[in-house]
């Protein structure tokens, strides 16, 4: 079953509402902070990451923020910045940052829905999946490039890289 055909009635719903019913869904752990604020933990293949998704009836945005912490050595914080540099150059939607003070790596996106547009399930949850694909797209080229002392563009394509064929 669509996640929408669970959840019809969608005019008058609260888009932290619907995320709730997709975490709820996905049997995610999750934590209804505010009205207009949800945590949840979402398990990647390399890690479990932490998902925010707020909701601004000024901006008329839901933002989502996905995180994981990390402790990067302090002389390769440079190359750390050079290659968010080149991944951000490669993402389409969302982009991500360094956090010095929480020492943790961030994706963020923002669904803008101005004009009193409603989110469907299936938005939100692309959102999501796109969010925890993204960081488990860029985690070896981070991982390559802070721990390995790689070159910045080398780690990019060797995380980037596709695997053909079966071993």
């Amino acid at each position: 079953m669509a996640l929408s055909e669970s959840y019809l009635d969608v005019d008058d719903q609260h888009p932290i509402d619907l995320v709730e019913h997709i975490a709820t869904h996905h049997a995610w752990e999750f934590d209804r902070i505010h009205d207009d604020q949800i945590a949840m933990a979402v398990e990647g293949q390399w890690r479990t990451y932490s998902i925010t998704l707020a909701w601004s009836a000024i901006d008329e945005t839901l933002r989502l923020i996905c995180t994981y912490e990390m402790e990067p050595p302090e002389g390769r914080m440079p190359a750390l910045y050079e290659a968010l540099n080149t991944i951000n150059d490669m993402c389409w939607a969302g982009s991500f940052t360094w956090w010095e003070e929480q020492r943790m790596m961030v994706y963020r996106y923002g669904l803008v829905l101005a004009g009193d547009q409603v989110p469907t399930a299936e938005q939100v949850d692309t959102m999501i999946g796109a969010a925890v694909a993204s960081c488990e797209r860029f985690y070896p080229a981070v991982q390559l490039v802070t721990w390995a002392e790689r070159d910045p563009a080398d780690a990019v394509q060797i995380a980037m890289a596709e695997a053909y064929g079966r071993a």
